[in-house]
């Protein structure tokens, strides 16, 4: 009587309650495996299917109309996932292409989101649309939509090579600036604590951590952390009498 007034409810509930907890806990965690097999064996079916398309032909195996057809036959919109997983393998990336083809207008889009995140590179989403819109086993209008597609892709490929050039620019500058930086402070760190800004001053001092393969927040040894302490005294702060960045020690 004291324990039920005290909780409220039953104290045989509260078994209960636990062990629907469990139950569920390992409901969840047995679907996770569950799925997590389904996708395994899923890519090895597809992966299976993409090369067992190749066709014999003047310069040995490869992929040609024929694989375009037979993959059409066992391949379905659902397995473009899958199609997608194995990308990474480079002996499947020209069967991948074939197969992703030949699913027509349902793979126009997740190849187009490949491409831009940057799972496929341009040449292969441009292949894609290229074969999408010379099979014969697609529609017109998704033939259309892939030569549309492929010149929106191209556009896109330019506007990321001209941003990639831009950044590797930037970063070739922030480079160059951070080593000048840094040999004003080993020189004459008191006239450069004057000179540089505050912000420029870190820069250099991360620069330094960097080549000690260490980090402001990551793990260090006792050592490490007093000498990082010291560094940042000196190189940030201004203050005299603290260890060189130029001689760190592990």
């Amino acid at each position: 009587m004291i324990e039920r007034a005290v909780l409220g409810r039953p104290p045989s509930t509260r078994p209960s309650l636990r062990l629907l907890r469990l139950c569920l806990g390992g409901l969840c965690v047995a679907a996770a495996t569950s799925f997590a097999a389904d996708t395994e064996r899923s890519v090895a079916r597809v992966r299976s299917i993409v090369l067992q398309s190749r066709q014999m032909g003047a310069h040995g195996l490869g992929y040609g109309s024929r694989s375009l057809t037979e993959l059409s036959r066992k391949l379905g919109p659902a397995d473009i996932p899958a199609l997608l997983a194995l990308l990474p393998e480079r002996s499947l990336r020209t069967g991948v292409q074939f197969a992703l083809a030949s699913q027509c207008e349902a793979a126009l889009v997740p190849v187009r989101e490949a491409m831009l995140q940057r799972r496929m590179d341009f040449l292969g989403a441009s292949d894609v649309m290229s074969l999408v819109s010379g099979f014969e086993g697609c529609a017109p209008p998704a033939q259309a939509r892939a030569l549309a597609l492929q010149a929106e892709l191209e556009g896109l490929d330019r506007e990321r090579q001209a941003a990639d050039r831009q950044q590797a620019r930037q970063r070739s500058d922030d480079d160059a600036r951070i080593q000048r930086n840094g040999a004003k402070m080993a020189q004459d760190p008191r006239a450069a604590a004057q000179e540089l800004s505050r912000a420029e001053r870190e820069e250099v001092f991360r620069r330094a951590l960097n080549a000690m393969n260490l980090k402001e927040d990551g793990p260090m040894t006792p050592q490490q952390r007093e000498l990082v302490q010291r560094m940042y005294r000196t190189m940030v702060l201004g203050e005299p009498g603290a260890a060189s960045s130029n001689t760190p020690a592990r």
